[in-house]
């Protein structure tokens, strides 16, 4: 999985799964995947995907790109590559 530090923090590309039992994140072939409870309709799995990346990683979440995607971009807020790691580890 890459991850790209910035001044910001660490951005890196996360592949969404709407309309899951349950929300999850899993690693598959270097791809980080994240299974989302609700539908892709009007920004709800963007809701969804940003208050609980938030609770995992304890960070402020934005989503850089692929708003209207299944593939996005996110920043993790004044977060290092190694602590993300640590915490998807």
């Amino acid at each position: 999985m890459k991850l790209l530090k910035t001044t910001q923090g660490t951005v890196l590309d996360v592949h969404v799964k709407p309309n899951s039992k349950e929300f999850k994140i899993k690693i598959e072939e270097e791809e980080l995947i994240v299974f989302c409870r609700e539908t892709p309709i009007k920004g709800i799995v963007n809701k969804e995907l940003i208050k609980e990346l938030s609770k995992s990683f304890k960070k402020r979440i934005e989503i850089l790109s692929g708003f209207t995607s299944k593939q996005k971009r996110i920043l993790i807020r004044d977060a290092s590559a190694e602590e993300v790691n640590e915490i998807l580890s």
